[in-house]
């Protein structure tokens, strides 16, 4: 019995040492965020939990330099790409789940190894391309974001369809519904949390990504938020507290996204675990 619980101990103490060396990060971004710059450098107050003089000067310059003009560009820039991506992956992918044709292992693999590829690699042919069809400085950069999350996407919802049995697809035809009816009504509810999990992962690589953005989308108008945190710079120096103030505005809607449907996350990424 006592070894028991000194077992637990154990576990519990190692959890918890996990999860405050992962939420540490966080904590001293926020706490940053309400500092002046006087004490985010001082070495009496750097590391202080607490600031001497709490400020909302931060938030205030952050905004004025145009962070939520940003998230805005970020919000509609992930959602587009979300919503193209699950439809083009959701399509894609039953076909190369229930279609039998040669070559299919050879599409997958190559499926794969496109995510595979590192961005500088493609950003140049990407922005050729933009540059030529007279693309640049729009959403339009949702289209290229397409190269770093539909592959993940496919894979995704590849795994979800082969779980769900074919004979539901059979009753369904002996009842009269058509290949697209099937999916709609019959396949699709089923695949439901495959689609979640893959809709939420697409957002949030879409939310976060950089390098294309900042290629394609050089107009600050058009800017998403991670270019825009990154120009929280000066010639000789980074804007410490500016930078974390806008880190916290930003992480919020993220945030909110990952607490209202962690429960499909895990849900779609367990279901699709294990074929049935």
């Amino acid at each position: 019995m006592q070894k028991k619980m000194l077992t637990k101990t154990i576990s519990v103490i190692i959890i918890a040492a996990f999860l405050a060396i992962m939420v540490f990060p966080f904590f001293s971004i926020l706490v940053t965020s309400f500092k002046p710059s006087s004490e985010i450098f001082g070495k009496a107050t750097a590391f202080q939990v607490i600031a001497n003089n709490p400020t909302l000067d931060n938030f205030r310059t952050v905004i004025d330099k145009g962070i939520l003009n940003s998230i805005k560009n970020s919000f509609i820039v992930a959602t587009l790409t979300t919503l193209y991506v699950v439809s083009v992956a959701t399509l894609s992918a039953y076909i190369l789940a229930r279609v039998r044709f040669k070559g299919k292992g050879l599409v997958l693999g190559l499926i794969l190894s496109v995510s595979m590829f590192p961005q500088m690699v493609v950003v140049g042919p990407i922005f050729n391309m933009f540059y030529k069809l007279d693309m640049l400085n729009s959403y339009f950069v949702t289209l290229a974001y397409s190269s770093i999350t539909l592959p993940a996407a496919v894979w995704i919802m590849v795994a979800h369809f082969k779980r769900i049995p074919i004979s539901l697809e059979e009753a369904a035809s002996i009842d009269g519904c058509s290949q697209w009816k099937t999916l709609w009504r019959v396949i699709f509810p089923v695949a439901l949390p495959g689609v979640f999990t893959c809709a939420i992962m697409t957002f949030i690589a879409a939310w976060n990504e950089y390098l294309l953005t900042l290629t394609l989308n050089s107009d600050k108008e058009f800017q998403t938020v991670p270019v825009a945190i990154n120009a929280l710079r000066t010639q000789f120096s980074i804007l410490w507290g500016e930078i974390t103030a806008a880190t916290v505005v930003v992480v919020v809607p993220t945030l909110i996204i990952v607490l209202l449907f962690q429960k499909q996350i895990v849900s779609g990424m367990v279901s699709g675990a294990v074929k049935e």
